[in-house]
């Protein structure tokens, strides 16, 4: 039996609350952030077209 939603309620907050949880944060190396994550991304593309291979 399908379930059917008839009001969908989405609230956000808009301001500068980001501010004060990044003045506590230590900073990273973002080029090294970055690498990790493009490392991180192959990787997943890498065994996703190796899955579809295997088919």
């Amino acid at each position: 039996m399908p379930v059917e939603i008839k009001e969908l309620v989405i609230k956000a907050e808009f301001g500068h609350p980001q501010e004060e949880a990044t003045a506590s944060v230590e900073p990273v190396d973002t080029t090294v952030r970055q690498e990790e994550l493009i490392e991180e991304c192959v990787r997943q593309v890498l065994e996703i077209l190796e899955r579809k291979r295997e088919r």
